[in-house]
């Protein structure tokens, strides 16, 4: 139905005409959408029938990947570009009067993510297909998504994402492999001839049912699958009140993320990691058992990875199934157990470390939290043997302290393997944050610095530098993203040089257009584009990049000499509902944007813009059009990074401390094509551990912060009252735990430093050329291939096409 346009549009208008029973002149934009999408997934149930039966029949290792969080984007444009069938579809639709981008914009971003953990749990999906790994990813088929963020007179308000709304053309429900997940209840135990068994009595059922999604290779025959989880009420609960069992059952999987600030969140969040886990262990259990009967060599053809902590209650929940339903001693359940799991984790933040109280955990999930207990006796009874009368390291390092069950604690004990995902935040958990455990398990400990997968952010969200490095280079790079090396040859090519910068004023120009419908502002694409686009979070310091902005209109308002080159600072972030600071900063934003952008003073020298409900396609149009790239987090707070990645890539400049995998990006394209600042992770550390910063001391020997900070809580902006006064006192009174005012004068340097070289074009786009020509080592198929060849010991199932 694809082979050539003829046959393309025959196809299209007879699908279209058997789904909704109309003519194509009476159809929708939606009814083309769900036509094309369906006749997509069509084509592809061949290969992805193939690529099963395929993995089944040669019964090698197959790794699942569990995440709570899979931020997956629009998939139509995608799919059409992985199966190179893209051009014949828009030629085929254009002769039938559609746009084929036009159509792409009916799809909703599926809503399964939040930021950086869940987009790189999507672009490993991707090269795990393109790279003919026998790799499937498990989640939670989340109704509602994390939430649509809306700003009301500059207040984040949240409101229920409807990602679901008509459905997802996409998803195939598969009802008959449900698996039940049991909660509450009691642990009963009973002797089976001379063996003490346990059984979960008296507890809450409810059933996962699971919608399988296709992860389609580029250009190979490879459909992988993304599994995500729907709860449902059992067939036959037990529960009196069965329209409140109903609701709880069902809000298990409604929301990305609840509220955790009081219990019932807490037990919320926990439930829903149990269930993740409990419904993809169950289902790869099930289907082992069908092709191999016993577990014993489960380990040996199964690996389940888990993404941070929310998963970890794999470890617990496959010592259940090996204990209770394999009849297994413990010694060679755990055996199997810690040989299947392994463990990636994403922070160094200690609030980010998950706990649960014993208090929730135990009446929750009480034979988990058997197993959990068990496994910290016999792990602490070995660390006595280890560190005989060492007290004080075995409490430590426990799984189980002070009433609190410790997750990455469990993660670690529990995995073969423990992963950092950039150099230094590898180095940060060895030798600080988990030094302990890389004292007692330092074989278990290994780097894999993240990737992108260059497909979604440089093939499909920017076509024509795409077209460009094409016509330069070839296309090579695409299967290979290193040859994107070869590009180093022209970096100092003056007509290579007008190409670029031709291309890029193309993208900002789309993006000033996406920009003016959005909120009515006109920018000018001869400004600086400086972007700022993540999750908004202290460490991340969106509030120094306010600082700078407030820093250059104090200076525009005072001083008629100042000069600086047009520029437009763009952010886009969501703050978690209960993270009150963060809104805050939010707020800020979209007050200091009011008064910049009203300025007639500033002549347009300054632009703010907060381009609400930041999401992947929206980001398909940002990264393309930054000129700056804004990765300013407090030097060891951020574990890696890929939006870095993704701005390098399509030619933007960092500006960034040396945190994450800023040092790796440095290490490519040299400190001279970036803009380095700020404190180094060592002085941070230094500075937590020892004390000696007051910042005061830069509040009073700094007339700039002085005014910044002063025009916080003067009434400065307007209509806010002492919204700002948090903000204020976070950082005099608490003392800038992330260290805004120590960086802030080196920040301004840096920003002077872009200032200057952006002035100097040909100079500029020197280094633009030599941040893409060094992008490729970014690629998700490197970071996926050390995983396979490293961890996993994962094997290609057949070779490309």
């Amino acid at each position: 139905m694809f082979s050539n346009k003829e046959k393309f549009k025959a196809s299209f208008l007879k699908k279209l005409e058997s789904m909704y029973g109309k003519s194509f002149q009476e159809s929708t934009s939606r009814d083309h959408y769900h036509t094309l999408g369906n006749m997509v997934r069509e084509y592809i149930s061949s290969d992805w029938i193939a690529t099963n039966e395929r993995n089944r029949a040669a019964n090698e290792k197959q790794v699942y990947y569990l995440s709570i969080e899979f931020l997956l984007g629009r998939l139509l444009g995608n799919n059409l570009l992985n199966l190179g069938i893209q051009q014949v579809v828009e030629d085929g639709l254009k002769e039938l009067g559609l746009e084929l981008s036009a159509i792409e914009e009916i799809e909703a971003d599926a809503g399964l993510g939040n930021g950086g953990l869940g987009r790189l749990a999507a672009c490993f999906l991707d090269s795990l297909a393109s790279l003919n790994l026998p790799g499937h990813g498990c989640g939670i088929r989340y109704k509602h998504g994390l939430f649509d963020q809306k700003f009301v007179d500059g207040y984040q308000v949240e409101l229920p994402e409807q990602w679901l709304r008509h459905g997802n053309v996409w998803e195939v429900r598969k009802p008959d492999q449900a698996v039940e997940v049991h909660f509450w209840g009691r642990v009963e135990t009973y002797l089976e001839g001379d063996r003490q068994k346990f059984r979960h009595a008296k507890g809450e059922a409810i059933t996962a049912v699971p919608y399988d999604m296709p992860v389609i290779g580029y250009q190979t025959s490879t459909v992988n699958m993304l599994r995500l989880w729907s709860a449902e009420p059992a067939p036959f609960p037990t529960n009196k009140d069965i329209m409140q069992y109903k609701r709880d059952t069902e809000a298990v999987s409604e929301f990305l993320y609840p509220d955790d600030t009081h219990d019932e969140g807490k037990i919320l969040r926990l439930k829903q990691q149990y269930f993740l886990v409990a419904a993809s262990i169950g289902s790869i259990v099930r289907s082992y058992r069908k092709k191999n009967g016993s577990l014993v060599d489960f380990h040996k053809r199964v690996n389940i990875h888990i993404n941070d902590t929310h998963p970890v209650l794999a470890i617990p929940e496959l010592m259940r199934i090996l204990l209770d339903e394999e009849d297994m001693s413990w010694e060679q359940a755990w055996k199997i157990t810690s040989q299947t799991i392994s463990y990636t984790n994403h922070t160094t933040l200690s609030e980010a470390l998950e706990k649960w109280p014993v208090s929730i955990f135990q009446p929750l999930l009480p034979r988990i939290y058997m197993i959990v207990e068990e496994i910290n006796e016999r792990y602490c009874a070995e660390l006595w043997k280890k560190y005989p009368g060492d007290w004080h390291r075995i409490e430590e390092m426990a799984i189980l302290a002070h009433g609190l069950v410790k997750m990455a604690h469990l993660a670690i004990v529990g995995s073969f393997s423990v992963n950092g995902v950039a150099k230094i935040h590898t180095e940060i958990l060895k030798n600080r944050e988990m030094r302990l455990f890389y004292e007692a398990f330092p074989e278990k400990f290994n780097n894999k610095t993240n990737g992108i997968t260059h497909r979604r952010w440089l093939l499909k969200a920017n076509p024509q530098l795409t077209q460009l490095i094409q016509d330069t280079i070839g296309t090579g790079w695409i299967k290979d993203p290193t040859q994107l090396r070869q590009l180093e040859v022209y970096a100092n090519d003056s007509a290579f040089h007008e190409k670029l910068d031709r291309v890029k004023r193309e993208r900002k120009l789309i993006l000033g257009e996406r920009i003016r419908k959005q909120t009515g502002m006109i920018i000018d694409p001869d400004s600086i584009f400086d972007v700022q686009v993540k999750r908004l979070h202290a460490y991340k310091r969106q509030l120094l990049n306010v600082f700078h902005i407030m820093y250059l209109y104090n200076r525009l308002k005072e001083d008629n000499g100042f000069h600086i080159h047009p520029r437009t600072f763009i952010f886009g972030a969501k703050a978690s509902p209960g993270y009150y600071y963060a809104k805050r900063v939010i707020k800020l934003i979209n007050s200091l944007a009011d008064k910049v952008n009203n300025d007639p003073a500033i002549g347009g020298r300054l632009k703010v813009v907060f381009l609400e409900n930041y999401r992947v396609s929206l980001a398909e149009d940002i990264f393309p059009a930054a000129d700056v790239s804004e990765q300013i987090s407090t030097a060891s707070k951020e574990a890696s990074g890929t939006g870095n990645m993704k701005f390098m890539m399509n030619g933007a400049l960092t500006i960034g401390t040396l945190d994450g995998a800023n040092i790796e990006i440095k290490e490519e394209v040299g400190e001279e094509n970036m803009f380095i600042f700020g404190l180094t992770a060592e002085q941070v550390l230094n500075y937590y551990q020892n004390g000696g910063y007051r910042s005061s001391e830069y509040y009073h020997h700094d007339k700039r912060i002085q005014q910044i900070l002063e025009q916080l809580i003067n009434g400065y902006f307007p209509d806010v009252d002492d919204h700002f006064e948090p903000i204020h006192d976070s950082l005099l009174m608490q003392n800038d735990e992330y260290f805004v005012l120590k960086d802030f004068a080196s920040y301004i340097d840096a920003q002077e430093r872009v200032d200057n070289a952006y002035r100097e074009r040909n100079a500029w786009l020197t280094m633009s050329a030599k941040n893409i020509a060094h992008s490729g080592f970014f690629s998700s198929d490197r970071t996926i291939k050390q995983y396979a060849d490293e961890i996993w010991g994962l094997e290609p199932s057949f070779s490309r096409k």
